[in-house]
Parts: structure tokens; C-alpha cells; sequence
């Protein structure tokens, strides 16, 4: 088993992620003890943003790390622990709170998808999810 950042470079889908944590200097982090439960977008996720913005966020590095530090929760919260907080708000390492739903599926602000569960690591625990989480 490895750390979150290991884990996810491992996995070859987070290639955009694993790019946007070593530019905002969140490599050592989140290779910390943690725990942290990490939202963790998959390439396919980040594809989705509008043109432009990915190589945009990797320019402003207090913006890049806002959003990266908005996927990232204290403590290690697994799928069955996520189910239990339905409707409730986690806070995250950004300082803002993401909305858990299970109505459909587990969904974070209404409508962004967790798409696999359970990614355990060494400091944590990784759910992927369908699209990035933008703060307010």
C-alpha cells in the first residue's frame, strides 16, 4: 500500500491531478500522515472543464490551490461513513464544506458523482469523482 500522491500516480487516470498538487507544492501533504480523504478527479474529470482552464489554474497557483485543497477532508472517511452523512456538509482543508448526497448515488454539491470508492492508503483514503469541485 501506498500514500494518497503515490497511489494516485499509480493509478494513471489522476495524471492531472498528480500535475496540479506538485504545482501548488501539495505533493508533501499530502504525502503527510494525514489521514485525509481525498475526492480525488480523474483525468476525465478535468477534461471537462472548459478549454484553457487547467493550463489557467496552473498558473495561479493561490487559485490551483484553493481548488485542490477543496477535494481534500481531514480524517479518513470511507464509503459507509459518506453513506451516514447524507444531506450534511464535510469541511475541508480549503476552509469550505462540501454537501453530501445520497439520493442517487453518492453526489458532492449536488450533482458531482463519486464514481469509486474506497482507494485505501497508507495516510487515507481515495473517492473518485466525475467532475472537480469548484469552491463558491
Amino acid at each position: 500500500m501506498h500514500d494518497i500522491v503515490d497511489t494516485a500516480v499509480a493509478a494513471g487516470t489522476f495524471k492531472t491531478l498528480a500535475a496540479a498538487v506538485t504545482a501548488a507544492g501539495l505533493v508533501d501533504t499530502l504525502k503527510g500522515a494525514g489521514p485525509f480523504t481525498v475526492f480525488a478527479p480523474s483525468d476525465d474529470a478535468f477534461a471537462k472543464l472548459p478549454a484553457g482552464t487547467v493550463e489557467a489554474l496552473l498558473a495561479d497557483i493561490p487559485k490551483l490551490t484553493a481548488i485542490l485543497t477543496y477535494h481534500v477532508v481531514a480524517g479518513k472517511v470511507m464509503a459507509a461513513d459518506v453513506v451516514k452523512m447524507n444531506g450534511q456538509s464535510a469541511a475541508t482543508l480549503n476552509g469550505a464544506s462540501v454537501k453530501v448526497s445520497t439520493a442517487s448515488g453518492v453526489q458532492l454539491n449536488d450533482g458531482i458523482n463519486v464514481t469509486a470508492t474506497d482507494i485505501e492508503c497508507t495516510n487515507g483514503v481515495i473517492h473518485v469523482i466525475d467532475a472537480v469541485l469548484i469552491p463558491a
